[in-house]
């Protein structure tokens, strides 16, 4: 009888209505892999991309070789960057339910993914984020009330209403246009570390992708000119499970692991419990300081879990147990961090309460401040003038002529609800089109 191959197709291993299973997460005791030296070869550390880096254990102390002996004061700070990102996240979720912003994405569960990373690079790195980093923007100081903002897409907002809620920028902290295009910032990030390193600069570039962004082509662009020219770019792989639906077997995820990727295009693949604030800070120094030294990119798979849905256009329960996020082995980042300080005598459950209540006020004030400056369904609005505006160096003369008749129609003021009004605003509109 002749035999027949017979096509794979992965499976996530539990459904809705079954019990959550992660019996497929390869795990390692907390500190039991090696820490090398940044200078060592790719071929001598490749256990680093196939076991998982840890530092804290159950008993939420610090231990192992890739402790990075933080202060207790600089754990503190990134709690208090972790708890207000969820707040910040909570509170813009409720938001978007109340028809108030169209359209949200949560970090919940992934708050360690980039405030621990944010706070181990310097201010002068380049950072591009993926949609779900909101940690980097906390981490570097940007004010709530212009994210908020620009979820409004209000008169404040930094993108001057044309991108979607989440697709922030901000270019005076080094923090580089989010793209709804999955991957497009991993060939940039290792565009921009070639040039640093052309310039003789000592800064580096860091980038995030989810894990199901590996299977598309930047993805494998950005590794080989990374590795070909060894630019200084710290490559992040953010492992939550779930590419939307899309369970992590169907990007390549059942067979090897992500950080596995990295030695086979030359450069270290280092796999990490993305809910260990202290691994995920260790990983991340280590892989500057070996960029900085001129020894080239690194791979970082984040493995971590996505708690929330993928975003408010995303019903989770269709596709997964209602209650896998309990179950995930690796526990809530927060938390982890939280009994981490109290074990080393820094913190308690009270002051902690306290630090929650101050930053919902914040969140609360931040949200006050935003609408100010216009919402989806009360003024002020943007004037639509702008859109002739960060399109060309040198404005056509015949797009200057046009935004010039817009100003010219807007300029009469006419009571709203007129007959005269209305026919302005068609004929606005008409030009606004033309742009």
């Amino acid at each position: 009888m002749t035999q027949r191959s017979r096509l794979h197709v992965p499976n996530a291993p539990a459904r809705p209505g079954d019990k959550p299973d992660f019996s497929y997460v390869r795990l390692s005791p907390a500190g039991a892999v090696p820490r090398p030296d940044v200078t060592a070869a790719v071929a001598d550390i490749e256990e680093l991309s196939t076991s998982l880096v840890r530092v804290l254990d159950d008993s939420h102390n610090a231990v192992g070789p890739w402790n990075p002996h933080l202060e207790p004061a600089d754990l503190q700070v990134g709690l208090r960057h972790m708890v207000l990102t969820r707040a910040f996240d909570d509170r813009m979720q409720r938001i978007q339910r109340q028809g108030r912003i169209s359209f949200y994405m949560k970090s919940t569960g992934e708050e360690a993914v980039a405030v621990a990373p944010g706070m181990a690079l310097r201010p002068g790195d380049m950072l591009f984020p993926s949609y779900r980093n909101q940690g980097l923007y906390v981490v570097r100081g940007r004010s709530l009330t212009d994210l908020m903002c620009q979820c409004l897409s209000n008169t404040n907002d930094m993108c001057k209403g044309r991108q979607m809620p989440v697709m922030y920028h901000w270019a005076k902290g080094n923090i580089f246009s989010i793209s709804g295009n999955l991957a497009t910032q991993f060939p940039q990030a290792a565009g921009w570390a070639m040039a640093a390193a052309i310039k003789g600069e000592d800064h580096i570039a860091a980038s995030w992708i989810g894990e199901g962004s590996t299977a598309e082509a930047d993805f494998h662009y950005a590794l080989t000119f990374a590795s070909v020219y060894r630019a200084p770019v710290i490559l992040n792989v953010v492992n939550n499970q779930w590419a939307i639906s899309t369970f992590q077997g169907f990007a390549g995820g059942e067979r090897g692991t992500f950080a596995a990727r990295g030695p086979g295009y030359g450069m270290p693949g280092i796999r990490v419990d993305g809910n260990d604030f202290l691994a995920v800070h260790a990983a991340t120094q280590w892989a500057a300081e070996r960029a900085r030294m001129s020894g080239g990119p690194t791979l970082i798979e984040h493995v971590t879990y996505r708690a929330s849905a993928h975003s408010t256009s995303d019903d989770p329960s269709r596709y997964r147990p209602k209650d896998e996020w309990q179950a995930w082995p690796l526990g809530d980042p927060i938390v982890r961090l939280k009994k981490h300080l109290i074990a080393l005598g820094e913190w308690s459950e009270d002051r902690h309460v306290a630090l929650e209540k101050e930053l919902e006020a914040h969140v609360t004030a931040c949200w006050k401040e935003a609408v100010k400056y216009g919402t989806l369904s009360e003024g002020p609005s943007l004037d639509p003038a702008t859109m002739f505006e960060d399109v060309y160096k040198h404005m056509p003369p015949h797009l200057a002529r046009q935004r010039e008749e817009l100003r010219a129609l807007r300029a009469i003021q006419p009571k709203n609800g007129s007959a005269e009004q209305q026919n302005l605003d068609e004929q606005a509109q008409s030009v606004a089109k033309e742009g």
